[in-house]
């Protein structure tokens, strides 16, 4: 639908309604003691009716600052200048007065971290009936009758109770869904939704998500969602704007810019990512370095100091974004348009052919006394040693209860909560074991026991044959040289205070072997891909994957055989987490190591794995190698779990088939009796009769192998086949 308005010349212009959302030109610059940051540089887009644009790109790439903007939310001190339009209302330069007539109303946003975002004083049926009377003229009864109804259409279970309660009653994804219920309140005609699931396990995930869709149908609201997850941008948007440096640097339909890019930093992306549908054949192909700083960005384009195409115009003229192919479409902003001088020549480009795999390997793997490692095997649970190998670590029964006590003086005990229920497993030589599930179901828990660093309720331990739950701390102190751990945040696991070559040094200095620690450190820091000579710099002057290398180190410095990955590159951004990921493949191979791989993210493991462990609740599921337990899962939770994970593939993500989970993990302080996952289970909810859903209710199935190549615990397994 289009009208016409008188223009100052007198000329009439077309202006088309259907347009919620027409950004302009929109630049923000923050003031800083090295001078101005230029955050946003010249973004336009616009976003029509019931659309959906997804807006993808590294930490730093200005996206987030983009919609702080249009929602007016950036501090007094940020320098906004260019054009946002709501219905046509510019909202760029409203003081809070008039925007807030405008958020919650016309447009509304979902933030990353719902628990922030929530007041922890008030109930949500509060919050949730606070943003209708803002903009409605209802009564109180009416606006929380209107938060029990938004509570329903979200997802959440007993919406009538649970609309008196406060924030931290609820889970991560239920908090998640509130704050979308309050986006939805007043049927606003744009939602932006920053990172809604940055921080949710799969299977939450695809609960937000949905809840989302809800959201978008029931309020007719266009949607602009950012992102660093390709595979949610593939299934749930329309078309894409790609972000770098504070700019758009591509834009286009889905199908344009994941089958057909045109800048290389989008190629990049894509080939950066671990691939759920598809079986390891080599390396990912990470973008090398790291984004410009904002304060002194380099002339000409961008990207170009990280991109292998660049010649010398790149280096000195910034490229302007253009259409990448000839198109007919009036509308400028629904054409494909990329901003590279030489984007032609990534027709059939594929990422390898640009980006190949030049992630530093591992050519120094000398330990302290001089030797080398030992060659790996083959990944993918194939291995070409005659022999079988040797198991380096286990566990038998083990179980992890952490008492629950009563408030006051005397602090009596209550309850427990069953963090690890009779696990057991083996690590084996120069082999890749991932423990997968959501957060809560014992994997950090059953690491920190494999190390000793917790003790365990019951069960055993045992290293290269000597058990280790009978040792003291003493005694377990000259077995940790073999047994290091690599934890999921690294710069809350480095110390602020010290340099990176006294932070290498150190467990050296503790185990002894303080000798040649100065020409170690330069080996081991060149082993992971830093520069030696950046030894005497803090951690603050890293970024997150510089960081994360330099927590490998540290865990390599007394050269051990296992290694116990916490979330490695869970915080990393996707290209980030592409150069960690080659460097821990190349480091197996040149040391012989031996890695417990605990992650949610099941592409990520696919592609490093040579066996996968799925937990729940405290107890493994389902276990087997990855390419049997990828090709035929036979649990219902690994099976959903599988289909949770996005792919980064629009014509796959919108096609295939769904396994959903509904609800929340029960608390393991007071577990489900007979299997514990048969109250989220989908099986049991429709395809069972009764007297079989007894069965499930009173005994706990055993982890058995029913034929299927691999072991799972379900009284009535089923392969099915999701990639």
């Amino acid at each position: 639908m289009t009208t016409t308005e008188n223009i100052n010349d007198g000329a009439t212009a077309t202006v088309d309604t259907d347009i919620v959302l027409d950004v302009q030109d929109l630049n923000v610059t923050f003031s800083s003691e090295d001078g101005p940051l230029r955050a946003v540089r010249g973004v336009s887009y616009r976003v029509r009716r019931g659309e959906a644009l997804g807006i993808v790109g590294e930490s730093g790439s200005g996206k987030s600052v983009t919609s702080m903007a249009i929602m007016g939310l950036l501090p007094k001190t940020a320098k906004v200048s260019g054009s946002a339009r709501v219905l046509g209302q510019e909202v760029i330069g409203l003081n809070d007065a008039q925007i807030s007539k405008v958020r919650g109303d016309k447009i509304a946003m979902i933030f990353q971290d719902p628990l922030t975002s929530l007041n922890p004083v008030y109930t949500i049926g509060y919050q949730i009936a606070e943003a209708v009377l803002t903009h409605r003229k209802v009564t109180k009864q009416q606006a929380r009758a209107r938060a029990v109804e938004l509570l329903d259409k979200v997802g959440i279970p007993h919406p009538d109770r649970r609309v008196d309660q406060y924030p931290h009653e609820l889970s991560g994804g239920m908090r998640q869904r509130v704050v979308i219920a309050i986006a939805m309140a007043n049927d606003p005609d744009v939602i932006i939704a920053d990172e809604p699931t940055t921080a949710l396990d799969v299977t939450v995930q695809a609960q937000v998500l949905e809840a989302l869709e809800t959201a978008r149908k029931e309020t007719g609201a266009a949607l602009v969602l950012i992102t660093h997850d390709l595979g949610v941008v593939a299934g749930h948007v329309d078309r894409v704007a790609v972000m770098y440096a504070g700019r758009l640097v591509e834009t286009g339909t889905v199908e344009d810019v994941f089958y057909r890019p045109r800048m290389p930093y989008a190629l990049g992306l894509l080939g950066s990512l671990p691939r759920m549908d598809e079986a390891r054949s080599e390396k990912l192909t990470p973008i090398l370095g790291t984004p410009p700083s904002l304060l002194d960005l380099p002339a000409g384009c961008g990207f170009a100091p990280r991109c292998p195409m660049a010649q010398d115009v790149c280096f000195t003229t910034e490229p302007a974004l253009e259409a990448a192919v000839d198109g007919d479409d009036p509308d400028p902003f629904r054409r494909h348009t990329a901003a590279c001088h030489f984007g032609e020549q990534l027709v059939d480009a594929r990422p390898e052919d640009l980006f190949q795999a030049t992630a530093p390997a591992a050519e120094t793997a000398a330990g302290p006394d001089g030797t080398g490692g030992a060659e790996a095997a083959g990944h993918g649970g194939e291995r070409t040693d005659a022999a079988p190998p040797e198991v380096l670590l286990s566990a038998v029964d083990l179980v992890k209860n952490f008492p629950i006590r009563s408030k006051g003086i005397l602090r009596r005990k209550i309850g427990e909560v069953q963090a690890v229920s009779g696990i057991s497993l083996e690590l084996r030589e120069h082999e890749t074991l991932a423990l997968v599930g959501e957060s809560g179901c014992g994997k950090s828990t059953t690491a920190r026991l494999l190390l000793q660093l917790i003790r365990q309720t019951s069960g055993e331990v045992t290293y290269m044959g000597q058990p280790l739950h009978s040792l003291s701390d003493a005694q377990m102190r000259p077995l940790r040289r073999d047994l290091q751990l690599v934890f999921q945040d690294p710069f809350a696991s480095l110390d602020p205070r010290m340099t990176v070559s006294d932070i290498v040094a150190e467990p050296m200095q503790i185990h002894g072997r303080g000798k040649g620690a100065k020409q170690r450190v330069k080996e081991l820091l060149e082993l992971v891909g830093l520069n030696p000579e950046h030894g005497s710099r803090y951690p603050h002057e890293f970024s997150g994957g510089q960081r994360q290398r330099i927590g490998i180190a540290r865990a390599l410095s007394l050269n051990p055989k296992v290694l116990i990955l916490d979330e490695p590159v869970s915080a990393l951004d996707v290209s980030i987490q592409a150069g960690v990921i080659n460097l821990l493949e190349d480091l197996q191979d040149e040391l012989g190591l031996s890695y417990l791989f605990v992650s949610h993210d099941l592409s990520v493991v696919r592609h490093i794995a040579d066996r996968v462990a799925v937990m729940y609740l405290g107890k493994i599921v389902e276990t087997g190698t990855t390419e049997e337990l990828f090709s035929a899962p036979a649990h219902p939770y690994t099976q959903a779990l599988i289909s949770a994970i996005p792919l980064p593939d629009p014509v796959k993500e919108r096609t295939r088939e769904r396994i959903v989970v509904t609800g929340d993990v029960p608390s393991p302080a007071d577990p489900p009796s007979g299997c514990r996952f048969r109250t989220r289970c989908p099986k049991f909810a429709n395809d069972l009769s009764d007297e079989q859903r007894n069965l499930c209710v009173e005994e706990p199935p055993d982890l058995l192998d029913r034929g299927t190549g691999h072991r799972d615990a379900c009284h009535y397994s089923q392969v099915v086949e999701l990639i």
